[in-house]
């Protein structure tokens, strides 16, 4: 199984961006599927997570309010992220992340199965 990131690049302050992560491989398990993101010089930092059935959601604190986590209508194996009125600090290296358990504490912890390679995100001020 494997995850793969798209959609990164660079954006002005206060503009958008959908980060899209797409699983493959040997699917037979109902991943959960979230994202993180690591700036320069910081840890890496919970975004959000959506489970398998698309029914619940969960975001940290960097994305409450401007982050949406949904699964493509026509595949579940692919989590988009739409970010809005975006800001320098959200600068960062965005990884998308798989696992097949959504709740317990594997997900604060970035415990997880899969990780995607990271794709670079550029907010300009």
């Amino acid at each position: 199984v494997r995850l793969e990131e798209s959609g990164g690049g660079l954006v002005q302050a206060g503009g958008s961006l959908t980060l899209a992560c797409a699983l493959s491989g040997r699917t037979r398990s109902d991943y959960a599927m979230g994202w993180f993101r690591q700036a320069t010089g910081k840890g890496r930092e919970f975004v959000a997570k959506i489970n398998w059935s698309r029914d619940d959601t969960e975001y940290g604190e960097s994305g409450k309010g401007r982050f949406t986590i949904s699964r493509a209508i026509d595949d579940k194996n692919t989590v988009n992220l739409r970010m809005t009125n975006m800001q320098p600090d959200d600068t960062a290296v965005y990884y998308c992340a798989a696992d097949r358990h959504f709740y317990g504490s594997k997900w604060p912890f970035g415990d997880l199965e899969v990780w995607g390679q990271g794709i670079k995100v550029t907010v300009a001020s």
